[in-house]
């Protein structure tokens, strides 16, 4: 029996060394593009479709653990917009992807002009009757809206930028909560700012400023959410992206950002280090803080640098997609991600209500869609082009030296 179990824990060994191996062959970036847009579309899909047919209230699911509320439709769009916009913005053309993304864009065009039609059974709520959530996810359709700034903003007809511009001006009035949720009014500022020529500027600068000149920086390229600093990824859902995308449009429209955008972009580098190493050999990486139920949407930050070129040189883009395509593949091959019709259920890997908070819902959870940044770069970038590349955890733990780590 002794001999048995001891030849058992040499193969479960051999296994476990012959997995990167595996790995690098199955994972040539062409592969994981397929795998990603595949993931992008079962995801996506549910929320768009219904949406463009209007059916996106009587179909998609309420779960929470809290009384269900009509702010979730907005979630569901808002989020899964922030995270296919890139993709969108590639455009139509012949392979299966392209033809693919026509659709998402005809779909997507369709599913924003009910969003803001007040004459739409899907007409989305965007002023305070419930409460202060619109404010979050309109910024987050903002985000994915000037991502497909081509396919998108540049297409939608004469009513729909009209209604799309009411109901922005709407949101802007909500106060937004002395946190993360600055940057939010400061999104939806900027993309006024963007489509109008006009915007609030103390509204537009003052989450700017507080995060990155006031008090909120706390070193190694790190913000509190608030006075307080606060262990979850919040960085990354919010703070990261949404800084350097309102920077980057101040600056476009001539407003004065000092040194501002080169001390957040040096910043946002240095996270993404942080944030590759936090992924482990197996592709999990630490369940930890709120909101943890976005998924890999955790990644929102890595996969933003990586979309914009911005990556340090000691990540190289091959590196990075292997890293993240590991996530992507770990946490989905947990029975119970999505429900019988296709929509995501709460949860981190599977369906785990119990580890939401009571501000979660079905919507909440496609801020997962985030990840998918990097399939807004065309199939020819480095980042799809670079060979299977371990990350510094497969190759720490497979005893290779990664050098050291450097605080900013």
């Amino acid at each position: 029996m002794k001999r048995f179990s001891f030849l058992l824990s040499i193969l479960f060994c051999t296994v476990l060394l012959t997995i990167p191996c595996e790995t690098e062959a199955k994972n040539n970036g062409k592969a994981d593009r397929a795998y990603w847009v595949k993931t992008l579309d079962q995801i996506a899909r549910p929320v768009i479709w219904n949406l463009s047919e209007e059916t996106l209230r009587s179909n998609m699911p309420l779960e929470t653990q809290d009384k269900p509320h009509e702010m979730a439709y907005l979630e569901a769009f808002g989020r899964t917009m922030c995270g296919i916009g890139a993709w969108l913005e590639l455009g139509p053309d012949e392979t299966k992807e392209g033809k693919l993304r026509a659709e998402y864009i005809d779909r997507t065009l369709r599913a924003l002009s009910h969003a803001v039609d007040p004459t739409s059974p899907d007409h989305q709520i965007f002023d305070e009757r419930i409460n202060r959530q619109p404010l979050v996810d309109a910024a987050f359709l903002c985000q994915g809206l000037i991502r497909a700034r081509t396919q998108i903003l540049n297409r939608m007809d004469a009513r729909t930028r009209e209604n799309l511009i009411r109901e922005l001006k709407t949101v802007s009035k909500i106060q937004a909560w002395g946190n993360n949720w600055l940057l939010f009014a400061s999104m939806v500022e900027a993309t006024l700012l963007d489509m109008t020529g006009e915007c609030n500027d103390s509204i537009l600068i003052y989450g700017v400023k507080r995060f990155i000149e006031e008090g909120w920086y706390v070193g190694d390229g790190l913000y509190s959410d608030g006075p307080q600093y606060h262990q979850d990824y919040y960085n990354s859902f919010v703070i990261h992206p949404m800084l350097t995308d309102v920077l980057i449009l101040m600056q476009k429209h001539g407003k004065d950002v000092g040194d501002m955008l080169d001390k957040q972009l040096q910043r946002q580098q240095r996270y993404a280090v942080q944030q590759e190493r936090l992924i482990s050999p197996e592709g999990t990486f630490p369940c930890v803080g709120r909101s943890i139920c976005y998924r890999f949407g955790a990644f929102h930050s890595l996969a933003h640098t990586s979309y914009y070129h911005r990556l340090p040189e000691s990540l190289s883009a091959g590196q990075v997609r292997s890293a993240l395509t590991s996530v992507i593949r770990r946490q989905l091959s947990t029975k119970g991600n999505f429900d019988k019709d296709g929509w995501l259920t709460v949860g981190f890997s599977g369906h785990q209500l119990k580890m939401s908070e009571t501000y979660i819902n079905t919507g909440s959870t496609y801020l997962c869609m985030s990840v998918f940044l990097p399939l807004g770069l065309p199939s020819t970038d480095a980042f799809w082009t670079e060979p299977f590349t371990p990350w510094t955890n497969l190759k720490a733990w497979q005893g290779i030296s990664v050098g050291a780590d450097h605080a900013l």
